[in-house]
């Protein structure tokens, strides 16, 4: 079937993944420069407020989601397969997702 491809269509058809690739990289880059030039603006104008990241709430619902996937498809692994490699899939977010929730509350304790 890959001899009935014409070789023109082959070229168009691998560039248009590295023509979306290069499309992405100069929105970012512009985004990125927008952003900068809006900051540096703020700070000249005495405007400027730094944003405060809430460390907190970042790590409790990450380790909340993550126990939540790890479960589902520790579950879902188990009851397809049983226990095998597979199961890994599952129990990988799952130990993630405690490290965040004990993380968050060390964190929590400490302030």
């Amino acid at each position: 079937m890959m001899n009935n491809i014409s070789p023109a269509a082959q070229v168009i058809v691998s560039i248009i993944p590295i023509v979306g690739l290069v499309l992405v990289f100069v929105l970012i880059f512009f985004a990125l420069l927008w952003h900068h030039r809006e900051v540096k603006l703020q700070i000249k104008n005495g405007t400027y407020a730094p944003f405060e990241f809430n460390w907190k709430a970042f790590t409790y619902l990450s380790g909340l989601s993550l126990v939540a996937v790890g479960i589902v498809l520790s579950l879902m692994f188990w009851a397809i397969k049983g226990l095998s490699w597979g199961l890994l899939g599952g129990l990988i977010p799952f130990a993630f997702g405690i490290v965040f929730l004990i993380f968050y509350k060390f964190l929590k304790n400490e302030k």
